[in-house]
């Protein structure tokens, strides 16, 4: 099969580029640069329909979405809020109009979301059935999966995937909580009673490759494990992965005013549970955090920087 992914330089699309490719798939990454390889397409996410001619993604099979300005790599100042909605819902706007004045346009478009839909529930389990929340992070959420429906209207399978906290040692929030924990300063962060949604990079990957044997899959999809946990069992579960102790707590108004908006983030409590996953048979290979963990940490490789 023939996929494009834009987002490909991220923690999620350079995992997606290397395990497809295994899989013996042929990849075109879509950059905000110009291309310099063979499997690369320029695209500009402001443009109308991404700056992309028709003939640039005709004859696609599959197109995955997942551009977007990183939601914790900086402060929610009124001008990064405005350019997370932008990054998001611009460039999906632009890429479907792409697609669908295509002559051969993809049967399939995988495109972004994330838990955020849901907002805090308070530790009360959601499926993918349940109504967006209320606050920045669900009308995002919200908007950016609108931005992929005219696809839907016409007639290519659009996913989207609701994404929880992603797990890898290369990049995300895992990433910038090892070095503290490897030091013995693991902290839990607030009350420690908030509910994580998580899923492990590695099953990430294998998930999206069942979802294209499924053609009768469509619409949201919760990218979650079904084993989520409290902060205070997550912080237990790292500590014991890297062999040291995690006695420390960090108060929520300490992080509210050291990270802004993005403490909502941490400090939510939303339970998420990946109802049309397991209903379309998806055995998971790490349904409980221990184990996804120590799967993750035995690949640690280095950071690339774009995924710092």
């Amino acid at each position: 099969m023939r996929f494009a992914i834009t987002g490909s330089s991220g923690l999620i699309g350079s995992a997606l580029v290397g395990s497809l490719r295994k899989s013996g798939h042929e990849v075109v990454r879509l950059v905000r640069r110009t291309a310099t390889r063979g499997d690369e397409i320029a695209w500009d996410p402001a443009a109308e329909r991404g700056g992309l001619a028709p003939a640039a993604v005709d004859s696609l099979d599959v197109v995955i979405n997942l551009a977007g300005a990183g939601v914790g790599s900086r402060r929610w100042t009124s001008s990064y809020r405005a350019e997370l909605r932008a990054s998001r819902i611009r460039g999906t706007s632009a890429l479907v109009a792409a697609l669908t004045a295509a002559g051969k346009p993809p049967s399939v478009l995988l495109s972004g979301s994330a838990v955020g839909f849901y907002g805090d529930t308070g530790g009360r389990a959601v499926d993918e059935s349940a109504p967006p929340g209320t606050g920045f992070l669900p009308g995002l959420a919200r908007d950016w999966e609108a931005a992929a429906q005219p696809a839907a209207d016409a007639g290519i399978r659009v996913i989207t995937l609701r994404t929880g906290l992603v797990l890898s040692p290369r990049g995300g929030m895992l990433a910038r909580l090892l070095p503290p924990f490897r030091l013995g300063l693991g902290a839990r962060l607030g009350p420690g009673t908030q509910v994580m949604s998580w899923i492990s990079l590695r099953e990430y990957t294998r998930i999206v490759e069942f979802l294209l044997t499924r053609d009768d899959v469509t619409g949201p999809v919760n990218m979650t494990a079904p084993g989520p946990v409290s902060n205070a069992e997550f912080t237990a579960a790292l500590a014991a992965a890297v062999h040291r102790p995690a006695k420390l707590s960090v108060p929520g108004p300490v992080l509210r005013t050291a990270l802004g908006g993005v403490s909502g983030d941490l400090l939510g409590s939303a339970r998420v549970v990946p109802r049309a996953l397991l209903t379309a048979g998806y055995e998971f290979r790490y349904p409980e955090l221990p184990g996804a963990l120590a799967a993750e940490l035995r690949r640690a490789s280095p950071v690339p920087a774009e995924q710092r």
